[in-house]
């Protein structure tokens, strides 16, 4: 099954970025004459997996491989390393080549970073007496599209680095890939900024325009009309509660890794015992389009088998309709025991801000008996946010019944995230309540089926990091600047380019014309999370998207 998404209906034109990364690269293997072994970073392999044929890389004589710490295990002559900068990448190198070398066997090594060589990665390649035996280059590759509407930086580590280790090297990363966007559709006229790496990455910004300028004709729109940049930090609420819209659910409990999700085939009604399979999830598949950004319940109650079929038939999509009705069964799975659902009422209850006592020992049970680790912190960190920390003596109790229900090894997880400050001691009194007053974040009796609210992807929680893109998209950070200082990091809002001077672009104006930008098209926002996005989050941008103006999602993966 084709996992490269189709990009012709991208608000963007997606699909020239794309072959632009596909020609980088099999430049790169052309110009490495002969047979040759491309060994790529596992990692790396799921992003390529979206942007080019496994078919089209064998055309060009290449044999793919996965990095790994075990030996090389190929005939060529020729050997392509193609990684990311990461230390311990560098090692699985070394220790290839060291065998190699053991073996007496003679080899061209090049190593390609993606998307940029780093001192310290070329250090440890020269202390292992391998640097002189290798060609170095770069393969720049900052955006990854995953669907018509969603690109990716593929930074999985850019909130640890940032909150944990103090590296900050990911927010160049964010600036460049967005700067590169410019040359192919124009400097973006509006910014805002909310987060320390957010305000940052304008800053970034605007700098490599002064260095490298977007040169745009005097009479041509920009196609990106505004620039919303939003930390993770500044809300860590909402990826800490369970996504219920499908694709999320799909997420929460399968993992959705670069539009594909990898499970049992006997999953899928298929009699392989044992085997695993990708299923693609992308709007190339019509019937997921359709139905991913709605909330499970609606998938579940409404969609029977014979009004599957006749919705299918109009979309003209009855192969999907199969894959989706076993996939929807085995969530269902998940959604109907009794701890999930328990999970979710506790979700509301800790969001409410009703009963600290009922949270807290709800959590205390969850640790004596040993339910999944990842359950509990998430219901922790959850707590700890709301509650602005938990008093010193319940944040001791817990972390040491923590240790002692499931290892002392977990004493570097729980440091990180008392680090990032996820878990912490109160030392002030929580501004939850009035954040959560003041942005509408709990909408009662929310209508899952026919919502007029984003709060339908968490069925009745509505995103804070969604809200405050609404805000921002209808009328500036202006009017919820009092808010904007309750929660973490500075915010800024620019004008640039030739609209810096020009008070017509001030904020885009909360009007019937807010839709449209100077030559009558519809007004574009792209949206950048930095440190991740979930996918109830991209559902409910999807949904103001309908609602307001065009939206095209930028995200960076991961949590802690």
């Amino acid at each position: 099954m084709a996992q490269i998404p189709n990009l012709d209906n991208a608000p963007l034109n997606l699909t020239s970025l794309r072959e632009q990364s596909q020609k980088e690269l099999l430049n790169i293997l052309k110009n490495i004459r002969g047979k040759k072994c491309l060994v790529i970073d596992p990692k790396l392999g799921s992003s390529l997996s979206s942007i080019i044929q496994t078919s089209l890389l064998k055309e060009h004589g290449v044999e793919l491989r996965h990095l790994s710490a075990d030996p090389l295990q190929t005939d060529c002559i020729k050997v392509v390393f193609l990684v990311r900068s990461q230390l311990d990448l560098m090692k699985f190198i070394c220790s290839n080549v060291h065998d190699d070398v053991s073996k007496g066997l003679q080899r061209e090594y090049f190593v390609y970073f993606v998307p940029r060589r780093t001192v310290v990665c070329e250090k440890i390649l020269e202390e292992e007496n391998v640097y002189n035996l290798m060609t170095i280059g770069e393969y720049p590759l900052y955006i990854v599209p995953l669907d018509e509407d969603v690109l990716s930086f593929e930074l999985d580590l850019a909130y640890k680095e940032s909150q944990v280790d103090g590296d900050t090297s990911s927010l160049w990363h964010i600036a460049k890939a967005i700067h590169k966007l410019e040359f192919s559709f124009g400097v973006i006229p509006n910014v805002r900024a909310k987060g320390k790496g957010s305000v940052r990455v304008a800053d970034i910004l605007n700098r490599m325009q002064a260095e490298e300028p977007v040169n745009s004709p005097d009479m041509v729109v920009p196609e990106i009309n505004t620039l919303i940049l939003l930390d993770r930090e500044v809300d860590m609420v909402t990826p800490m509660l369970s996504q219920l819209t499908y694709e999320g659910l799909l997420d929460e409990c399968l993992h959705v890794n670069n539009g594909s999700v990898e499970l049992d085939a006997s999953i899928m009604g298929l009699q392989q015992e044992g085997k695993k399979i990708k299923v693609p999830l992308n709007s190339s598949d019509k019937l997921f389009k359709e139905i991913r950004d709605l909330n499970f319940e609606v998938v579940v109650q409404t969609q029977s088998v014979s009004e599957l079929k006749d919705f299918v038939k109009k979309l003209n999509s009855l192969p999907e309709m199969t894959r989706h009705i076993n996939l929807a069964q085995h969530l269902s799975t998940f959604t109907s025991k009794p701890a999930f659902l328990g999970q979710l009422d506790m979700e509301h209850t800790i969001v409410e801000a009703q009963s600290y006592d009922i949270c807290f020992e709800y959590i205390e049970e969850l640790i004596h008996k040993q339910e999944p680790l990842v359950n509990v912190l998430r219901l922790l960190i959850l707590f700890s946010i709301t509650s602005s920390g938990l008093p010193k003596k319940q944040f001791d109790y817990l972390r040491r019944e923590l240790l002692h229900s499931y290892g002392f090894e977990h004493m570097a997880t729980l440091n990180n995230l008392e680090k990032a400050g996820l878990l912490r001691k109160q030392e002030s009194k929580s501004n939850w309540l009035t954040i959560k007053r003041a942005l509408q974040l709990v909408v009662e009796d929310t209508d899952t089926a026919n919502p007029n609210d984003i709060a339908y992807v968490f069925s009745g929680y509505a995103p804070l990091s969604i809200r405050l893109v609404q805000h921002a998209v209808r009328s500036g950070w202006r009017p919820i600047e009092e808010i904007l200082k309750l929660l973490p990091g500075p915010h800024s809002e620019t004008r640039r380019g030739r609209f810096s001077s020009s008070p017509s672009y001030d904020t885009l104006q909360a009007s019937a014309n807010i839709d449209k930008v100077a030559d009558g098209r519809r007004s574009l926002v792209l949206v950048v999370f930095i440190g991740g996005i979930t996918f109830a989050e991209i559902s409910a941008l999807r949904f103001l998207s309908a609602q307001v103006c065009q939206i095209c999602c930028m995200k960076g993966w991961h949590m802690i």
